[in-house]
């Protein structure tokens, strides 16, 4: 296995709430004790540093800064700060609950002399490379592991890393970047504290919680969810991806690639004159081609899945503030044949009307089916997009300016979409791939007339 950045840890401490929280055990609703999302969301994100933070005494100043503001954050957060554990009054063993006692978010100043800002400029070399900016890894929160760790790490150019890794169960996307941009925000003192807040943070569960039976027995049967469906597995498809050594790329698309592709999804759309948007036709895009890349039996079932935001899909609507779990999973389904035969333009329409499937019911069928069966994704054939291009991380301001780079701490088989530095409406779009398809993957996905229909 490829060697991860050396760093030298200075300190690795526990954070605790600046004020007084409440002491009391909250439960998470079905959709945060999702099996797929026990996992912890890594956000790394690089900083050019300025001068004033290069010097000893000055980073000692801003260090001290980020940790009172950590403290501080964790007041309306203080969930953050809480082990999470399975229920202990529930006959269910798939629902979680955190016990809330402020025993503290992990805090973890590190130096590396090995590695600069330039690195973040293309992809990693290898998955692992960027592990140690984040040397906590919570493998299992379920042991009593803090749901919050933030590292600073400042690097060999003067540059500094923020490493943030954040408990799934807890909060989704949207959540957690509106933690990060509000502890930003009291580092810097653009915000004095909760009050300051023009959005509070809530954590009000209710609207997700288990539905009532006797109302979803009749419209459960008719509503669909392929994404937990078992597809048959034709070519080895789970075994490759664990046996092969998967190689990160990242590719820009600028908003010229972006409309040229909307151009060619409406010209190849059964749908005439149909109008996609940028997250449609790049996940259709980059689905095509890392389908035709891996090589897979024409008759092998895909499945793309990413993330729906239900905040505003369920009824009544979740509380505006809402920083838990408030998405389920779109699917589009086809087989590899189709895909490739077919085009971008109605794979973008396959993505269009996974979308307008999620309402209200469907919400509701969902949160019964994995509170009832612990349901979850079958891998088979899958490809995870996520977005996190839209969810305001490159807004985060610690003090040092936003970040120039925005990503994961690993480079693995989710596919990610991220933020360009400087370049509102441009997308990066980074994901591993089996080392035997990476150079085809490449080609296919800068060049995305050669493979249109």
């Amino acid at each position: 296995m490829a060697s991860s950045t050396q760093i030298q840890v200075k300190e690795a401490v526990y954070i605790t709430p600046s004020s007084p929280t409440p002491s009391h055990i909250l439960p998470l609703s079905s959709l945060d004790s999702q099996l797929f999302i026990r996992f912890t969301i890594e956000y790394l994100l690089i900083y050019n540093n300025p001068a004033r933070t290069k010097s000893a005494a000055d980073r000692n100043a801003f260090t001290s800064r980020i940790k009172a503001a950590l403290s501080a954050a964790l007041v309306p957060y203080y969930p953050l700060a809480g082990r999470v554990r399975a229920q202990q009054s529930s006959a269910a063993a798939a629902n979680l609950e955190v016990v809330c006692k402020a025993q503290g978010a992990a805090f973890v100043e590190a130096v590396s002399d090995s590695i600069s800002i330039s690195e973040f400029h293309k992809a990693p070399r290898h998955s692992t490379q960027w592990r140690n900016l984040l040397s906590i890894h919570v493998a299992d929160l379920l042991r009593g592991s803090p749901p919050l760790v933030v590292q600073l790490t400042w690097l060999a150019d003067g540059a500094a890393a923020v490493g943030v890794g954040i408990s799934h169960c807890l909060c989704d996307g949207i959540g957690s970047a509106d933690f990060l941009n509000f502890f930003a925000s009291l580092t810097t003192g653009q915000c004095r504290g909760f009050t300051d807040l023009k959005v509070k943070p809530v954590w009000d569960r209710r609207h997700l919680m288990n539905p009532v039976k006797s109302r979803r027995v009749m419209n459960r049967s008719v509503i669909a969810h392929p994404e937990f469906n078992r597809v048959q597995d034709l070519c080895g498809f789970v075994s490759r991806f664990a046996r092969e050594t998967l190689t990160p790329t990242s590719v820009i698309f600028d908003q010229k690639s972006l409309n040229g592709l909307k151009r060619l999804a409406s010209s190849t759309c059964p749908q005439k004159e149909m109008k996609f948007t940028s997250f449609e036709v790049l996940s259709a895009h980059v689905w095509t081609c890392w389908a035709m890349s891996l090589g897979l039996p024409s008759t092998q079932t895909l499945r793309l899945l990413f993330s729906v935001n239900v905040r505003n899909r369920i009824k009544p609507n979740l509380p505006e503030g809402f920083y838990g779990n408030g998405f389920v999973l779109g699917c589009a389904q086809i087989s590899v044949g189709e895909l490739t035969d077919k085009g971008i333009g109605w794979a973008s329409w396959l993505v269009r009307k996974a979308k307008e499937r999620i309402g209200d019911e469907y919400v509701k069928s969902v949160v019964e089916m994995v509170s009832e069966s612990n349901a979850c994704p079958d891998p088979v054939g899958v490809l995870i997009v996520s977005q996190w291009s839209r969810l305001g991380l490159e807004k985060v301001d610690f003090g040092m300016g936003k970040p120039v780079h925005v990503g994961p701490v690993l480079s693995d088989r989710y596919c990610l979409f991220l933020p360009v530095y400087e370049q509102r409406d441009s997308v990066k779009v980074m994901v591993a791939v089996p080392k035997s398809a990476a150079g085809k993957y490449e080609y296919l996905v800068k060049s995305p007339w050669s493979n249109s229909t």
